[in-house]
């Protein structure tokens, strides 16, 4: 049989980050040599052993927990050491944090027994600079031989990187068995109450590598919030310490910081996932979007090159050390373009970073950048000239969904048919038409030419997307989740479609169906909002893009659904999307199971998400500006105010929010009465009332009837 090499499961691990460093270890904090357990520097494994015993035995795990932003404790027991009681008197507790450039552990035994306990503690060690790739596909290689070169200490090198662990105290052996294996050794003896501190620690030199850590500060301003829905304070708390752990720059530029995607697959800069994270951010600053703008249009794309998927205009997907080759089917190479979406969301973030009050001095660098990306909007990203953005791959190596959903089965019809590229993405077309519109504005107000040229743009997309995506679903009328290589509606109902809502692509009535089709057991029955319908063939729980529920795609569709005044859709999600971050300690995965919420009261771990995860983790602030329902428009000096939280979600309100670079406090009553307080003049505040939907029908003038369409 030929042997199967399968993605390491994660899902029980415990890790901690201080980007780019990160660690991920059993429950009882051991650093086994198999899996994706050890110690990660950037893209490559730095230490892929770190086991701790006593006496040769391994302590009883009894708990874990958070240590502060960057750390994990873990408590063990030595029961066969002590008193012969029933109540264990020896204890060990094993502290690890995380650092920019290596990490720390204490280990602290403490005994209760009635006389002095003797042990030697041990640390066994292993390194093998495994790529990441090679760990995410199951194929670590061995371990590398280990140099005691100082007392105490033992290091690794090869390709430039330099891995060194010094034990304070210990004793090394190197030599014999302990070649591949180093041990670090300290005979002690534990009076009672008199516990015994031992150290170790990871120091990483890696000259080679393209992200770093970010300056030491907060990034961004710390809300104080209140809530009478504690889940979200608690959410809150470990996103916020998460965010902060993914901090990331390039060496070349450490005061333009961006978020790292997530622990560990994603610990570098990708361009979707640290957009999506910075606009998410935003009602804490608009540093963090200026940073993550710069870093982007620093390697915004020059020239033609199919080889990186690379065009004038068009903004990177994902930069690493080197080629990312995880199998024999995809080979992306270090710095790859391969997104049809990202390019998009730049101009978008650009325009609400603006709207929150990004001063003009920082925003006039890039407009050059922001007619680059309209450019290739208009040039390369619709290469049949059909008028709607679409993407292949010709490389035969790259990935073949550029969308969010990437994976190779993401895209497929209600009867499970995978569509053929190139393929047209339903919420593209809307992230195209927001792009279009937003770069008007800001050409518009920066004396720039172009801006009729893009609204007409809009106005075109709006009218093809009408006559091409809306078919007849199970539940009425809905758009394709894409067009295929024949241009046939892919009719699968996906969430997909909630991407549309806020982005000016859907009338009024188009947008309540959409709420409506969102809103549907088959979608919303689990904890979030379902990647796929349960109706539909290709649906599976565990699917990575078909069935499965990721944090950032529930709290983008339910704060559209919130804007948008769909007010009983979005409470429906932001309830399912805290009972998860419950069931998860409030450090939401990257994505988890679409199963129903009925079917065993929590969600089921996706086994190979990764956590933290930037987009998961800044849902928790998307969640809050729903909730707070404040949206500002800074250069025409409003602050429309339309909130979610009220009765049914309760009391909230959060101090130090930033609008103009001024703190701000915005409240919500339980009767959902909005106030706002703070704002810089001439900022003033608008209620909103959320209007009634109307609703989608085959009479109604607001949208063409669907014409029914038949798969195939």
């Amino acid at each position: 049989m030929t042997e199967r090499h399968l993605q390491p499961l994660l899902h029980d691990l415990v890790g901690v980050v201080h980007a780019p460093t990160s660690a991920l270890g059993d429950a009882a904090g051991q650093l086994r040599p198999r899996g994706v357990q050890g110690v990660f520097h950037a893209d490559a494994r730095v230490l892929s052993r770190a086991e701790l015993r006593l006496d040769d035995r391994e302590p009883e795990t009894i708990a874990n927990g958070a240590a502060g932003p960057h750390g994990a404790r873990f408590v063990g027991l030595a029961r066969w050491l002590g008193d012969p009681t029933p109540d264990p008197t020896v204890r060990v507790e094993r502290t690890r944090r995380a650092g920019p450039a290596g990490l720390t552990e204490e280990i602290v035994v403490s005994s209760t027994a009635a006389e002095p306990v003797r042990t030697t503690v041990t640390v066994d060690l292993a390194c093998d600079l495994a790529p990441i790739e090679q760990v995410k596909a199951g194929r670590a290689g061995g371990p590398l031989k280990a140099e005691a070169d100082a007392p105490g200490r033992v290091r690794w090198a090869a390709e430039g990187l330099v891995v060194t662990v010094t034990g304070e105290g210990a004793t090394v052996h190197a030599t014999g068995e302990h070649t591949m294996a180093p041990r670090l050794a300290w005979p002690v003896t534990v009076t009672p109450g008199t516990p015994v501190t031992l150290r170790w620690r990871l120091a990483v030199t890696d000259p080679r590598a393209v992200v770093t850590a970010a300056p030491a500060g907060p990034g961004w301003a710390e809300p104080r919030v209140a809530a009478d829905d504690r889940r979200l304070l608690r959410l809150l708390d470990r996103s916020l310490a998460d965010l902060h752990a993914l901090r990331l720059a390039e060496p070349a530029h450490p005061e333009d910081v961006f978020l790292g995607a997530g622990v560990p697959w994603f610990l570098t800069l990708f361009g979707r996932d640290s957009l999506w994270a910075a606009r998410m951010m935003l009602p804490l600053g608009t540093e963090l979007a200026a940073g993550t703008l710069r870093v982007l249009a620093r390697r915004q794309g020059t020239r033609v090159d199919p080889a990186t998927g690379e065009q004038p205009g068009k903004i990177l997907h994902e930069l690493r050390r080197h080629e990312f080759a995880p199998n024999e089917g995809l080979r992306l190479p270090p710095a790859y373009y391969g997104t049809v979406d990202a390019t998009m969301l730049w101009v978008s973030l650009l325009h609400d970073a603006w709207r929150w009050g990004l001063p003009a001095e920082r925003i006039e660098p890039l407009l050059p950048h922001l007619e680059a990306a309209l450019r290739w909007l208009g040039e390369h990203a619709d290469a049949d000239g059909d008028g709607f953005v679409e993407y292949v791959d010709t490389t035969g190596h790259g990935l073949a969904n550029q969308g969010w959903k990437d994976s190779g089965d993401a895209v497929r019809f209600r009867d499970g048919r995978l569509a053929a590229p190139p393929i047209v993405l339903a919420e593209v077309q809307g992230y195209a038409y927001q792009a279009a519109t937003d770069g008007a504005a800001l050409l518009d107000a920066f004396g720039r030419p172009g801006a009729d040229r893009w609204r007409g743009y809009a106005d075109r997309l709006a009218t093809k997307f009408r006559a091409a995506f809306w078919v007849d679903g199970r539940h009425g009328p809905q758009p394709a989740l894409a067009l295929d290589r024949d241009k046939r509606p892919v009719d699968a109902l996906t969430s997909n479609i909630g991407h549309l809502l806020g982005t000016g692509l859907l009338s009024d009535a188009e947008s309540a169906q959409v709420a409506a089709l969102l809103s549907t057991e088959a979608m919303a029955g689990g904890f979030g909002l379902r990647t796929m319908s349960t109706d539909d063939a290709g649906f599976s729980p565990l699917s990575y893009h078909c069935g499965s529920i990721w944090a950032h795609d529930t709290a983008i569709v339910l704060a559209g659904l919130a804007r948008d005044g769909h007010r009983e859709a979005a409470l429906r999600l932001a309830d399912g999307l805290l009972a998860a971050a419950e069931a998860f300690d409030y450090r939401l995965p990257e994505l988890y199971g679409g199963d129903d919420r009925a079917s065993i009261g929590r969600p089921v771990p996706y086994p190979a998400a990764c956590r933290p995860q930037a987009w998961s983790a800044a849902a928790a602030v998307l969640l809050l500006q729903a909730g707070l329902g404040v949206y500002p428009d800074v250069p025409n000096g409003r602050v429309d105010l339309r909130p979610l939280a009220g009765p049914e979600l309760g009391a909230l309100s959060a101090t130090n929010l930033r609008i103009a670079g001024a703190p701000v406090t915005a409240a919500v009553d339980h009767t959902g009465h909005p106030t706002v307080s703070g704002l810089p003049t001439p900022l003033h505040s608008t209620p909103i009332p959320t209007p009634r939907p109307p609703s989608l029908s085959p009479t109604s003038t607001s949208t063409p009837t669907p014409t029914p369409t038949t798969a195939g």
